[in-house]
């Protein structure tokens, strides 16, 4: 880290010092801030992944030098450059999982303001700041916090793999996260930014210099999420153990490929968006800007292709957990899989003929309305295979409710919610009338933080002793979703009430006849809030002296769960070979054979 930081200072000085001389030359003002700042970042880029690994590990061969793993071993490892896919899936989850934290704490600061009108803790200007900060700290936890933590940790064992398929740029994956978090919280010292997690042009291009860090931490985002995604892709098309056919492929596994094939297709969309604002604002050029002939409806176009099928890279790898554990939890066979991969590959194919339901107000043609009412609706089908999927498997079977399973069951019921709501948004009479209030904040919410979230944890709870190898406590985890559970709900159902009453959102105050449910939503998100101290409590002390797991806790049939806990380095002591589907309890068979031994079952 150290070196890393080191090698980002140098390689900033390198760039900004070049292209100021540039600018000298050229006659304009050498030491205009925007330029440096925009111009340096490439070169702090390489400085950092070169300090933190990527010389050691790899780029020594680029100059015929033998190259020098740079992992320590132990626990240090996870402070490290690393290609073990199970160790940076680890340094994904907690990476995430503070960055989801001190997220959350920004959204305390907006309720406590939010908990009376007419109140000025948090001054209008310093309010959006937060504000912005906490929708962008959110998005990248919800793009990147499953199918890069879990998908990273599980993804090779549950297909029978010894790593993936290109491990060092799985190291490099990572390695470009944390100056995302830097990058976004250095730029609250420089005054923030407030055209929230958006980036709205022409408001971006006008905005104080710490919008230059949301741009340029979003397109290091995308850039990850690129090469994370093609990085699955080539793994679970190649290097699956014998037997594992598509057919019998973990729904998980289905998710996160076809999560990885959207992240691979969309996001340039975004990266052009960003990266255009930025020719914009520092390089003069006029994309988005009207009075140089440019278009805000361009920057819009482009950002919503992507950030559209950016809500089912969020809710997808959500669904797809949540069904991973409900048959292990049901003792029952995924009801209906084929059609469940089918809603899931529906789901994905319409994901790229939505996007305009988010500009209804926005003065598009009126022509292109009906069309994108009609295919928002649509892509309720797939969705809805999905769900009968989890109603089915749930349905006469024998429910194990443990912590897992209840935030599975969770996952479902608050997509539930947010689904239904959704309706609203993507029919154009009702959205006219409810866009930008806290009716939409309200249906966001259940969708992402009540599915994906909820998702997450359904994950943690479940594979805490696969990277572990030791039992969390269960009376801990079941106080910690009942009253997460409780508080989720409390909080954000009368928002919708909020919205339907007119109240705007991003907006510091509010009408006076709202304060009494704005009160109590404020006292409903500290209560919300609380409930991770029990999760933080959980994990600290269950990771450091818990009891011992046995290697398969929930005696499941995946393979992750047919080898040690935590997993030896080359995950498996021989390579399995796959007989049956993932699924299949109460019929005799092994999902696999390991070295002549069947997998369990039961």
């Amino acid at each position: 880290m150290i070196r890393g930081l080191a090698g980002a200072l140098a390689g900033y000085a390198v760039g900004a010092a070049l292209v100021a001389a540039i600018r000298a030359l050229t006659g304009v003002d050498p030491l205009a801030a925007e330029p440096l700042v925009v111009a340096g970042f490439p070169f702090a880029l390489i400085g950092w992944l070169l300090g933190v690994g990527v010389w050691q590990a790899w780029a020594r061969e680029w100059v015929g030098l033998d190259a020098r793993p740079a992992a320590p071993p132990g626990w240090r490892r996870y402070f490290a450059y690393s290609t073990d896919h199970k160790v940076i899936g680890v340094q994904y989850l907690v990476t995430f999982t503070v960055i989801f934290l001190l997220a959350g704490l920004s959204a305390l600061l907006l309720r406590v303001e939010l908990a009376a009108p007419g109140q000025a803790i948090l001054p209008p200007a310093t309010y959006n700041q937060v504000m912005s900060l906490h929708g962008i700290l959110m998005i990248a936890v919800a793009v990147s916090v499953i199918i890069a933590g879990f998908g990273n940790y599980l993804v090779p064992l549950l297909i029978g793999a010894e790593d993936m398929a290109f491990p060092r740029l799985n190291a490099l994956s990572y390695w470009l996260i944390p100056p995302v978090a830097l990058l976004l919280l250095t730029s609250t010292v420089l005054g923030g930014w407030d055209s929230g997690w958006t980036g709205y042009a022409p408001l971006s291009e006008r905005n104080r210099v710490g919008q230059i860090f949301f741009n340029l931490s979003f397109i290091l985002v995308g850039l990850s999420s690129i090469i994370g995604g093609l990085n699955f892709l080539v793994t679970i098309i190649r290097l699956r153990a014998p037997g594992m056919t598509w057919g019998r492929l973990p729904i998980f596994v289905w998710g996160i490929f076809l999560t990885s094939l959207m992240s691979a297709v969309f996001t340039q969309s975004v990266a052009v968006a960003m990266l255009l604002t930025l020719l914009d604002r520092v390089f003069g050029t006029g994309f988005f800007a009207a009075a140089r002939g440019g278009s805000p409806l361009l920057y819009e176009n482009l950002f919503w292709f992507y950030s559209h099928p950016a809500v089912y890279v969020m809710i997808i790898p959500g669904w797809v957990l949540a069904l991973e554990v409900l048959p292990h939890f049901a003792r029952r066979a995924l009801f209906a899989y084929r059609w469940a991969v089918g809603g899931l590959a529906g789901v994905v194919a319409l994901s790229g003929v939505v996007w305009i339901h988010h500009m209804f107000t926005s003065g598009v043609p009126f022509v292109f309305l009906p069309v994108f009412l009609a295919t928002t609706e649509l892509i309720s089908i797939p969705t809805g295979v999905i769900f009968l999927s989890a109603l089915g498997t749930l349905w006469l079977g024998r429910l194990w409710l443990r912590t897992p399973m209840l935030f599975a069951i969770a996952v479902f019921f608050n997509f539930l919610i947010g689904g239904i709501t959704g309706i609203f948004l993507a029919d154009v009479p009702t959205d006219v009338q409810l866009q930008d209030t806290y009716f939409v904040v309200a249906h966001f919410h259940y969708t992402i933080v009540g599915g994906e979230i909820f998702g997450l944890f359904a994950g943690i709870y479940y594979w805490f002793p696969k990277i572990t190898g030791r039992m969390y406590d269960e009376r801990l985890g079941q106080l910690h979703f009942w009253w997460m559970f409780i508080a989720f709900n409390l909080t954000f159902f009368p928002m919708f009430g909020l919205g339907l009453a007119g109240m705007n959102r991003r907006i510091a105050d509010y009408d006076a006849a709202l304060a009494n449910t704005n009160l109590f939503v404020s006292i409903a998100s500290f209560a919300l809030g609380a409930s991770f101290l029990v999760f933080l409590w959980n994990v600290i002390v269950s990771w450091t002296r818990g009891p011992m797991a046995q290697a398969n806790p929930w005696r499941a049939r995946t393979l992750e769960w047919q080898t040690s806990s935590p997993p030896p380095l080359e995950n498996f002591p021989v390579p399995p070979t796959v007989v049956a589907g993932p699924y299949e309890y109460g019929t005799g068979r092994a999902h696999a054979v390991l070295g002549g031994a069947a997998g369990g079952d039961d």
